[in-house]
């Protein structure tokens, strides 16, 4: 009897660890728009699901500025979250996580401040202009999943449709139904890229699909503000977006506005 139990003891023991034991995955992030040598191996966590978060609460390893070697200073990190200080001095800009993901799962929660505005970026490049001395703005080379305060906003009321509000494809595509938490309050987006089919979901509802590098993915860029005759530079980056790899950069925008995010996780398909 005793033997039994001594080795049921020592099961339950080894479930126990089995269970606390911590997969980690290491993804290789650019250190600046410095070309592909600067590289910098990051160790995250990932979960039973396959999900590897990338921002672990505590430091920005992996994150950085658009465009630069360090995150500015109005992105700070406070109870767990990456937040935009749009009251704190100094330096602001968007903010990337500097590894490249071409078919994912992304997740995340944000909250945004009254009358704020926001975005997630996914399959982003840092591109340079055509003189080769700067680079273009992140949100003319990639999708934006909109991050706003849907009630007192004047963004909810620009555009078509209602393509301007949260969760929506900006400037594209609405997110229907409009499921958005007021100001302060947490929301959870997920997007999902898979063989250039793209779905946004807002609080566990999908709200928009959508495929890439369509015939259809043009027209909807030639009747947006991204036109090839508004905007000619922007339409041939978003055209083929994701570059030929069809793989880019995951960021958070600098809209002006204070925002938080949290929870940040991706699983590779």
């Amino acid at each position: 009897m005793k033997k039994t139990l001594f080795a049921i003891a020592a099961l339950a023991m080894s479930m126990s660890m089995s269970a606390q034991k911590v997969t980690t995955a290491e993804l290789y992030v650019s250190q600046g728009f410095q070309g592909p040598e600067c590289y910098e191996k990051v160790t995250v966590p990932v979960d039973k699901n396959g999900y590897m978060s990338i921002f672990n609460g505590k430091d920005f390893a992996g994150w950085r500025g658009y465009g630069l070697t360090n995150v500015t200073d109005k992105w700070v990190i406070e109870d767990g979250c990456i937040k935009f200080d749009s009251k704190k001095q100094g330096r602001g800009g968007d903010i990337i996580f500097a590894h490249k993901f071409k078919n994912f799962e992304l997740e995340m929660e944000w909250k945004i401040s009254e009358g704020g505005n926001s975005g997630i970026f996914y399959l982003a490049q840092e591109t340079c202009t055509a003189d080769g001395k700067s680079l273009e703005p992140i949100y003319i080379s990639c999708p934006e999943c909109q991050v706003l305060d849907n009630e007192n906003h004047p963004d909810a009321k620009l555009g078509v449709d209602g393509n301007r509000k949260s969760s929506s494809l900006y400037d594209m595509i609405p997110a229907k139904p409009q499921n958005a938490k007021p100001f302060g309050e947490w929301n959870k987006v997920k997007i999902r890229v898979k063989d250039g089919v793209v779905t946004h979901f807002q609080n566990g509802v999908q709200v928009l699909q959508y495929t890439l590098w369509t015939p259809e993915w043009v027209e909807m860029l030639q009747k947006s503000k991204f036109s090839q005759q508004n905007w000619p530079v922007a339409f041939e980056l978003l055209k083929e977006c994701g570059g030929p790899n069809h793989e880019g950069l995951i960021g958070m925008q600098d809209h002006g506005d204070t925002v938080w995010y949290r929870n940040i996780k991706v699983k590779e398909l």
